[in-house]
């Protein structure tokens, strides 16, 4: 799955996938709020299963600029055709 600014999956029937820093953002809130505790035990599992959908959209993000990455530096690496071949 291919990950940039453009990039929209659906995550729940109407919710779209945040942004990284969004989701991050988020998934801090979700921890410091089970952290600080007083919850029901289904408030709690509510949060830890939209803390589990959080991290996975940050792991979705984060593999997608590891494949960016590799691609531009992949790049890089390659010797340009045609430019040192030719004489003068």
């Amino acid at each position: 799955m291919s990950a940039g600014p453009s990039r929209v999956v659906t995550v729940a029937a109407d919710e779209k996938t945040p942004s990284y820093e969004q989701a991050r953002e988020e998934l801090t809130e979700v921890v410091r709020r089970l952290e600080t505790g007083g919850l029901t035990l289904e408030q709690s599992i509510e949060l830890w299963e939209r803390g589990e959908k959080l991290a996975a959209v940050c792991e979705e993000w984060l593999q997608g600029a590891r494949v960016k990455l590799a691609a531009a530096m992949a790049r890089r690496s390659e010797p340009t055709s045609g430019a040192d071949d030719t004489p003068f």
